[in-house]
């Protein structure tokens, strides 16, 4: 374990390599859960001011979903989540032409109308957060079907998971957090 600021970091997240391959995985990880997406409390209040401006781009099962179930819920397990549709792919996500999930969130602001791009658990899958009293634990969980031909491309690249992550790891923890782990890798790491 790494111990950065107020988190405790898995070894994995510098030394195991991962690189979304979309094109075979096809977004599964937005439809393969018990739940809908893990939420940050703070989170809560964005989905609420942009909802109007996403709901163009969700599924009209996603909008009966969220608008019967709320545009969140509370897991007892996880905490405040999104909402997830019958046939178990979050209410966010629609398909493309090409059959992978994309999230209506990230969508919105790709074609500049939100300045949020989506839920940070999201953003950084396959790293888990949880919360602990005194520490944040940042561990590496890809499924391990779903996400092999992601660990595989990680692998051909030689992309560590922590530099594919790069974006939202500064998004959550800032540029020092992140060069810190980056400095890890490079003493550590690729010293082996």
């Amino acid at each position: 374990m790494i111990a950065i600021e107020h988190t405790l970091v898995s070894d994995e997240i510098v030394q195991e390599k991962f690189v979304c391959d979309l094109a075979r995985c096809k977004g599964g990880c937005c439809e393969d859960g018990d739940t809908g997406a893990p939420l940050d409390t703070k989170e809560l209040d964005i989905i609420n001011q942009v909802y109007e401006i996403v709901k163009p781009y969700l599924t009209k099962a996603g909008i009966r979903n969220i608008e019967k179930n709320g545009r969140y819920q509370y897991d007892k397990e996880f905490g405040w989540v999104t909402p997830a549709n019958d046939d178990g792919i979050c209410a966010y996500g629609y398909r493309d032409a090409q059959g992978i999930i994309k999230c209506a969130f990230e969508q919105a602001y790709n074609d500049g109308k939100i300045d949020w791009k989506k839920p940070i658990s999201c953003h950084l899958f396959p790293i888990r957060v949880k919360v602990g009293r005194e520490y944040e634990l940042l561990n590496y969980e890809p499924r391990e079907t779903l996400c092999s031909p992601a660990c595989a491309l990680g692998k051909k690249l030689k992309v560590p998971v922590y530099q594919f992550l790069k974006e939202p790891l500064i998004r959550k923890y800032g540029q020092e957090y992140y060069d810190a782990l980056d400095a890890y890798h490079h003493t550590f790491v690729v010293k082996k």
